[in-house]
């Protein structure tokens, strides 16, 4: 065990890098882990409490704490002397471009961006909704934002008008940052039309609209009046300073994908937020000042928030906005030229992009061309990282693959396997262990913990720790029964899982996933990884299927990789013999089909719920977070034989 002597306000203390030291003090005595984890924070008010539980089961993390988060990302490098070093690089695979921003250049012109929304009336406490692209002014907005003490709300771009007016009457906010549009591989989206729409569904036809112009696009700011352009803005602001908030005030809001009826905002606090990322950075991610992390994800998500924007320019590191694919632009080597071109000692991506490239270029012989030997790490989350494709990751990088497993509600990794703290195994699979502040258990139905090995429900006691959700966005009320309800004293996950003797977890999907096959519980999460260790398939998904006999039957859809060539009728028997082999004929498994592909979000996650909807002819909504629709149209025509009823599409 390694320590580190530091020093905050006149208190000495002893940071831990030990993680089982680590993780028993976080629960033993929270109040001295999370303080000395905030001294890594730049605070007005240093505080000098860690937890409020007077309001439980809603909890305060550092009540008396006074702190602004753009101050912490920006400012306090600058003053410490890095002012010229790269914060920001901008790699856009879809213009051929690339762009550098140092700490002190990026501190200016969220300065001057805080001093355009402040000329527009935004204030403390009040709300900026941001519907951007993948471009520098999309985490400039933010920062801006969050510079003003205001509570900014980020809509991934490209999201239908109505998505767009339920987060705008939601939020209610002072001010709407967009831009002319978005570029993909195959077309460009106009968001400002979009945009004109949702101000309208929403009632919000008045809100000031700033919109950041990009060639190519049809639709000007100035068809818009009052609609005020970007550039022609802050070529006269006056910079805005950092202004003081309460550790507890809200940074920002994040709306949960595939929202339904009201929005379901998360909340996310400052205080506990620039906590506990500054934590991660060093600890989950060994990172800190001047290395580079590219974190392959949208600002939209909250993968985005913690680690494109805020987590690696709290660390004072460099970060990676990159525009672009990991397929298409232009081919399977995108994700190796980014991580040459920019010397990236850290890669976090989703395993549905590392199926993409290995279903394009199986044995990676593109990466032959690039040199990557900055990377250190690849880190994956958003979907469970199936066992095959991290042996072929470990294979083709030769660096440690890290899974790890966490939710747009809690901010930050529940389970991780702690690279900045003393080495642990890494077990294909699993995400390894708990956090610092998760205590995590597994239970049944009835709340009642469960054996080792044995599969349940997940979750995680209160108090959470700090950067976690605080509340849903004006609705305490729905937070407690949607979150906390369920099982007392826990906040359930909504994932089952298991824990193996090590205390590892391995997470087998959500709960809604384990079907009910002749009285038999089963996991589809289970059966996918027999199934994905096929050599023939790229990736998979198994949805249950309705059966008037067993409740019931599992059914499963693949993805083969590029060139392979297998008859269907002999794929199909080889599927079956291995679910056989390793879950067993209770599996009751006899129905597989190949398909072009699934259907995901544009966060990588599959839409096995959809699909199972589909399925079983019940109506079922394309959810707004769809990567794209025209999966679901080439599918029904194969889901809906699978059990002889129609359905009906529900389109937002």
């Amino acid at each position: 065990m390694s320590t580190i002597t530091s020093s905050w306000t006149g208190l000495i203390f002893m940071v831990t890098k030990n993680y089982r030291d680590s993780y028993t003090r976080s629960l033993e005595t929270p109040e001295e882990f999370w303080l000395e984890a905030a001294g890594r924070i730049s605070w007005t008010n240093p505080p000098q409490r860690a937890l409020d539980s007077s309001r439980a089961p809603l909890y305060d993390w550092f009540p008396d704490g006074v702190l602004n988060t753009s101050y912490n990302a920006l400012d306090r490098h600058v003053a410490e002397g890095r002012g010229g070093q790269d914060a920001l690089i901008y790699d856009s695979a879809m213009l051929g471009t690339q762009e550098r921003y140092s700490y002190a250049e990026l501190t200016d012109l969220v300065a001057r961006f805080a001093g355009v929304l402040r000329s527009q009336g935004v204030g403390k406490g009040d709300r900026v909704v941001i519907y951007m692209p993948m471009i520098p002014e999309a985490a400039i907005a933010m920062l801006a934002t969050a510079r003003l003490g205001a509570v900014h709300s980020v809509v991934f771009g490209g999201f239908a008008p109505k998505e767009l007016a339920a987060r705008i009457r939601d939020a209610s906010p002072a001010a709407v940052v967009t831009a002319s549009g978005g570029i993909e591989p195959s077309r460009r989206i106009e968001y400002l039309p979009a945009v004109a729409e949702a101000l309208g569904l929403a009632g919000a036809r008045d809100t000031p609209v700033l919109v950041k112009a990009r060639e190519g696009f049809a639709a000007p700011a100035a068809g818009h009046a009052g609609w005020l352009d970007w550039d022609t803005e802050m070529a006269t602001a006056t910079p805005a300073a950092p202004v003081d908030v309460k550790a507890t005030d809200p940074l920002y809001i994040l709306y949960t994908s595939g929202t339904t009826g009201a929005p379901k905002g998360v909340v996310r606090d400052n205080g506990g937020h620039a906590v506990a990322l500054s934590w991660t950075l060093e600890n989950i991610y060994d990172i800190g000042p001047g290395d580079i992390m590219w974190t392959a994800s949208d600002v939209g998500w909250v993968v985005g928030h913690s680690y494109i924007v805020y987590g690696p320019l709290l660390a004072g590191a460099t970060t990676v906005i990159y525009e672009g694919k990991p397929v298409g632009t232009p081919d399977a080597g995108a994700f190796w030229r980014v991580i040459q071109d920019h010397k990236v000692n850290v890669l976090f991506t989703a395993p549905t992009a590392l199926r993409a490239i290995r279903k394009a270029d199986p044995e990676a012989k593109l990466l032959d061309g690039y040199d990557i030997s900055s990377l250190r790490t690849l880190f994956a989350a958003g979907e469970r990282l199936d066992t095959d494709t991290f042996h072929w990751a470990s294979r083709i990088l030769g660096v440690p693959v890290v899974d790890h497993w966490w939710q747009t509600e809690t901010g930050w990794a529940i389970c991780a396997n702690p690279r900045g703290l003393d080495g642990m195994p890494i077990k294909a699979g699993s995400p390894s262990v708990p956090m610092p502040g998760f205590k995590l258990n597994i239970v049944d139905g009835s709340g009642a913990d469960v054996e080792a090995g044995t599969e349940g429900n997940i979750v995680l006691a209160l108090p959470l720790p700090p950067g976690t959700l605080t509340t849903l966005w004006g609705n305490d009320e729905r937070y407690i029964s949607s979150y906390l309800q369920a099982f007392e004293g826990y906040y359930a996950t909504g994932d089952s899982g298991y824990r193996d003797e090590d205390g590892y977890l391995f997470v087998m999907g959500r709960t809604d996933d384990i079907i009910n096959v002749a009285g038999h519980r089963l996991s589809t999460g289970a059966m996918e990884q027999v199934i994905g260790q096929h050599p023939a398939v790229a990736e998979c998904a198994v949805i249950g299927l309705a059966d008037p006999l067993k409740g019931q039957r599992p059914s499963g859809y693949v993805v083969l990789k590029s060139g392979v060539d297998v008859p269907e009728e002999i794929l199909v028997k080889d599927l079956i013999a291995l679910v056989r082999r390793d879950i067993g004929a209770v599996a009751d498994f006899k129905h597989v089909t190949v398909v072009e592909a699934l259907p995901k979000t544009r966060s990588g996650k599959i839409l096995r719920k959809t699909m199972r909807q589909i399925a079983d002819g019940e109506d079922y909504v394309v959810p707004s977070t769809i990567e794209d629709a025209g999966v679901i149209d080439q599918l029904v025509g194969t889901l809906r034989p699978a059990a002889g009823r129609p359905g009906q599409s529900i389109v937002p």
